[in-house]
C-alpha cells in the first residue's frame, strides 16, 4: 500500500529541514499525502531517499503560491530557526488558522534562548543526552543518526494528530531541546529525587546489569537483569560450558548482593561470551529466553530475517535509483497496512499537487478543553516503553487505567535501582513517579479468576488497551485481539512485543540494549578503531513509545478500531536514517572522525565538543556556513580563516586544537551564550543538574513542572513536549500510590457497591 491510495489521506504541507524531517517520514507511514515545496536536491542520494520517499514536490517560491498549498492542507508542518520560518505572523500565531500548524525550532517559539539555533550536536547537548554517551576518558558525544533530531520529528508528528484528534485547527509549538529533555530516561530525575547525575561510562547501565561484550568475532548486548530467570538460566547456562567460576556459590542468589558486587560478575559473565562467536551466541540466548543479541551494523538491517517476515522494509523505486529500487527501513507499526513499496521524491502534477480530498476532520459534539479528552485506556504496562505511551495520552487528557496488583507490581516500584532516592519505597520510586503522573492506579490480582474476569469487564469501558507483555499472555487471558474486540468492537489495542507479535524471532526477550544492538545503534557508537559502546539509558523504549502513541492517534482519528502490533525493533530500525542505503547509495566520503575527535561531520567545520573551564565541563559547537565561520574568528584566532570549507576539512586538527586551548579558558554557558549571540550554533553540554537548575530557556518555558506527591511532597517532573495552543495538555495528578483508585473505577465503570468491594477486598482480587 503506497501513500497515494487511500482518498482520505490526510493532507501535509512538509515545509521541514532537518529539525523535522522524521516527522513528515512517519507521517508518509500513516498514509499521509505528503508535498514539499522544495526538490531535495541538497541531501545526498541516501538521505534523499530515505527522508523523502512517498512525497512529491511543487515549486512554491512566491507567498500567494505557498498560501494557496496551505490552504488545502489538513497539517502544515515547519521546522527551523525562528528567523527562517514563513508561516508565522509578527505576534506569533500561525498564517494559515484554518490548519493544524506544526512549528519545530531548535528551542522553541517563546523564552530568552528563542532565537538561539542548533543542529543534532548542539541539540543533544543542550537536551542532555550528548552528556550520556562516550568514554569517560574521552568526550561527550550524543547518540548516532541524529537521534536528537529523530526525537524532535516524532514528537512533530504526535503533535499534528494529537490536532486532528482534537478537532481544532491550531498551532502546535515543538521544542527539539525539550524533544531531547523528555527522552532521558534518569538523566534528570536522579538530580531532582537524589541530587546527582549519571556520568557517561562507555556503555554501562547505571540501573540494569546489561551492557556490551565482546566475542571471538565481534560484540553482542546482554545481562542478566529483569525477572529471577534471567539470573539463575544465564548461570546455569554458564555452569554448563564451566564458565560459572564462584557464581554457583549461593551468596550469589542474593539480588542486592549481587547488585553491589556487579563488577565482579560482569568480569566473569565477560569471559563466557569472549568464548563465542557473536551470532552463535545471540541465536542460543533467543533459543532460551534470554535478552542477549549481536551487535550488527546498520547496513545488514536488510539482511534481518524478523524484519522481511513482518515486511517492515521498504523498497523504493524511481529516477535515479537501481532497476528494482533499494531496500530501506520501514515504519514501526503494523495497525494499517504499512508502505511496502514507494516512489522516490518527484514533482507532482502542475495541475494536481494533492491527490484527495483530504481528511474529513473527526467530529466533537463539543469543544474540548485537551486533546484527548473522553478518550480512556486500559494500561497493562510496565518498566518504560508502556508507561512512556500511556503518559503522554494522559498528558493530554486520556483517562488512563493503570492495572498492578501486590503480586505484580511495575518493576520501577521496587526495583532498588529504580528508586533513584535513597530511603524511598514503591509509592514514592522517584522513576515511578515521573512516568505514571496523570494516572489512576487500580490493584488487580490478575493470578485470580475473578481478576482476570474484572478486567475483562472493564475493556467494554475503554477506547484502548495498551500491553507490553511477551507474546501469547493476553491469549491466555481470553484478551487478544478477537477477543477484545468481542468485549469492544471498536477497541484499541496496542501491542509493544520486542520484535512484534509474529516472525521467526517473536519469542526473543529484548531489553533496550538489545534492541539497540540488533538495530544498528550500538555498532555506530563506537569511536573510530573501537569498540562499540552501546547506550546508558533507554532511548530505544522511548522511540518505540513514540511511534506506538503515533499509531494510536491515528486510529483514533479515523475513528476505528485496530490492532497496533507495534515492534520495538522496527521503531529502533526506522531512526537509522539512510544507513541501509548507504552501502548502495553513499557517496564513498571518508569518516572525518577520529578516536580524539569523535563528534566531526562530513558537513560542517568545526563541529565538536570542546572543553571549557572547570571539572569536566563541555561546549558543543557547530559551523555550519561561511557567515558562522566567519563570526567565529573574529572572536578566537583560527588556522584558514579566510579558508572554505575544503580549506577547513583540509585543516580541521589544527581548528580544532585552537578551538579546544580557547574554549577551556572559557566559563561553558556564558561561552555558549557568547557564541549564540554571533549566531553560531553552540550549547553547554547539559547534565542532569544544568537541565534542572542553572537553563534558563526551560525554567521560562516551564518543563519541570511541580505536582505535590501525597509521600514525596511537592516534585518537579518532565514537562510536556508538543504544546498545543488551543487544546493544551496538563499534569493535574501525581502518580497512583498502589491501588489507589481501586474503589473509585470500579464503582463508577462497573457500578460495584462497597459489599462487593469488601468482598474482592477479602478474597485477595484487589490486594
Amino acid at each position: 500500500m503506497g501513500p497515494d491510495t487511500d482518498p482520505a489521506a490526510l493532507r501535509v504541507l512538509d515545509l521541514t529541514d532537518e529539525l523535522a524531517f522524521q516527522g513528515a517520514r512517519l507521517l508518509v507511514g500513516i498514509g499521509a499525502d505528503v508535498v514539499r515545496t522544495e526538490p531535495g536536491t541538497d541531501l545526498d542520494p541516501a538521505a534523499r531517499a530515505h527522508w523523502h520517499a512517498g512525497k512529491r514536490w511543487v515549486p512554491a517560491a512566491d507567498p500567494a503560491e505557498l498560501d494557496a498549498l496551505a490552504a488545502a492542507a489538513d497539517v502544515i508542518l515547519e521546522s527551523g530557526p525562528v528567523a527562517r520560518l514563513r508561516g508565522l505572523r509578527e505576534d506569533g500565531s500561525s498564517r494559515w488558522p484554518q490548519a493544524v500548524h506544526v512549528v519545530v525550532t531548535p528551542f522553541g517559539l517563546t523564552g530568552p534562548r528563542r532565537d538561539w539555533i542548533g543542529d543534532d550536536l548542539v541539540l543533544a547537548s543542550a537536551g542532555g543526552m550528548t552528556w550520556l554517551g562516550g568514554r569517560p576518558d574521552g568526550q561527550p558525544k550524543p547518540p548516532p543518526r541524529e537521534q536528537a533530531l529523530q526525537t524532535a520529528g516524532a514528537h512533530a508528528a504526535i503533535g499534528a494528530l494529537l490536532a486532528i484528534v482534537s478537532g481544532t485547527p491550531q498551532l502546535v509549538d515543538v521544542s527539539a531541546q525539550e524533544a531531547v529533555a523528555a527522552t532521558l530516561e534518569t538523566a534528570a530525575l536522579a538530580w531532582i529525587h537524589a541530587g546527582r547525575f549519571p556520568v557517561r561510562n562507555g556503555g554501562v547501565y547505571e540501573h540494569v546489569a546489561h551492557q556490551i561484550f565482546e566475542t571471538t568475532d565481534g560484540y553482542v548486548a546482554g545481562g542478566y537483569s529483569g525477572s529471577n530467570r534471567m539470573w539463575t538460566d544465564l548461570l546455569a547456562w554458564m555452569a554448563e560450558r564451566g564458565e560459572a567460576g564462584d557464581l554457583l556459590d549461593e551468596r550469589w542468589q542474593d539480588t542486592t548482593y549481587r547488585w553491589r558486587q556487579r563488577p565482579h560478575v560482569d568480569a566473569i559473565v565477560r569471559r563466557f561470551a569472549a568464548r563465542w562467536p557473536a551470532a552463535e551466541l545471540a541465536e542460543e540466548a533467543r533459543e532460551r529466553a534470554l535478552p542477549w543479541a549481536e551487535v550488527v551494523p546498520a547496513g545488514r538491517l536488510t539482511d534481518n530475517p524478523q524484519l522481511r517476515e513482518r515486511d517492515s522494509l521498504v523498497t523504493i523505486t524511481g529516477e535515479g535509483l537501481p532497476d528494482g529500487g533499494v531496500e530501506d527501513v520501514g515504519f514501526p507499526w503494523a495497525a494499517l497496512p504499512r508502505p511496502v513499496t514507494l516512489p522516490a521524491l518527484h514533482r507532482a502534477e502542475d495541475d494536481a499537487p494533492w491527490h484527495g480530498p483530504g481528511r474529513t476532520p473527526p467530529r466533537v459534539e463539543r469543544p474540548r478543553s485537551r486533546a484527548l479528552e473522553g478518550v480512556r485506556v486500559l494500561d497493562l504496562t510496565w518498566v518504560l516503553a508502556g508507561p512512556y505511551v500511556t503518559k503522554q495520552l494522559a498528558e493530554h487528557g486520556a483517562d488512563i487505567v493503570k492495572i498492578e496488583s501486590r503480586h505484580r507490581q511495575d518493576p520501577t516500584r521496587f526495583a532498588p535501582s529504580m528508586h533513584l532516592r535513597p530511603g524511598s519505597d514503591p509509592d514514592d520510586s522517584g522513576y515511578f513517579i515521573n512516568f505514571n503522573r496523570n494516572k489512576r492506579g487500580v490493584a488487580l490480582n490478575l493470578r485470580t479468576e475473578e481478576g482476570q474476569r474484572l478486567l475483562r469487564e472493564l475493556v467494554p469501558h475503554c477506547d484502548v488497551v495498551v500491553e507490553n507483555f511477551s507474546p501469547g499472555v493476553l491469549a491466555r487471558w481470553g484478551m487478544d485481539y478477537a477477543s477484545l474486540r468481542e468485549l469492544n468492537p471498536d477497541v484499541i489495542l496496542v501491542s509493544m512485543a520486542g520484535v512484534g507479535q509474529t516472525g521467526p524471532w517473536r519469542n526473543a526477550v529484548t531489553f533496550a540494549d538489545t534492541l539497540a544492538a540488533m538495530s544498528g545503534l550500538s555498532s555506530e557508537t563506537a569511536d573510530p578503531g573501537g569498540p562499540p559502546q552501546g547506550l546508558t539509558f533507554g532511548l530505544g523504549d522511548m522511540i518505540a513509545a513514540n511511534s506506538a502513541v503515533l499509531a494510536t492517534l491515528d486510529l483514533l482519528a479515523r475513528g476505528r478500531g485496530g490492532h497496533v502490533d507495534l515492534s520495538q525493533l522496527e521503531a529502533m530500525a526506522a531512526t537509522m536514517g539512510p544507513a541501509a542505503l548507504e552501502p548502495v547509495l553513499g557517496d564513498g566520503a571518508p569518516d572525518p572522525r577520529t578516536a580524539e575527535f569523535p563528534n566531526r561531520s562530513s558537513r560542517a567545520v568545526p563541529h565538536g565538543v570542546y572543553p571549557a573551564a572547570g571539572d569536566d565541563r563541555w561546549v558543543a559547537v557547530s559551523v555550519n556556513d561561511e557567515a558562522q565561520w566567519h563570526a567565529l574568528t573574529r572572536l578566537v584566532e583560527l588556522p584558514c580563516a579566510e579558508g572554505d570549507l575544503a580549506d577547513r576539512r583540509a585543516h580541521e586538527d589544527e581548528i580544532d586544537a585552537a578551538l579546544a586551548a580557547w574554549a577551556s579558558r572559557h566559563d561553558a554557558h556564558k561561552l555558549a551564550e557568547t557564541l549564540q549571540a554571533e549566531g553560531i550554533a553552540a550549547a553547554v553540554v547539559a547534565t542532569g543538574q544544568d537541565l534542572i537548575e542553572a537553563d534558563e530557556q526551560l525554567a521560562a518555558r516551564g518543563f519541570y513542572p511541580v505536582l505535590n506527591h501525597p509521600l514525596t511532597g511537592p516534585v518537579r517532573h518532565e514537562g510536556i513536549v508538543a504544546r498545543l495552543a488551543a487544546t493544551p495538555g496538563e499534569l493535574n495528578r501525581p502518580a497512583p500510590l498502589l491501588g489507589q483508585h481501586t474503589d473509585e473505577v470500579l464503582r463508577e465503570l462497573l457500578d460495584l457497591s462497597d459489599e462487593q468491594l469488601a468482598t474482592l477486598t477479602t478474597e485477595g482480587v484487589t490486594e
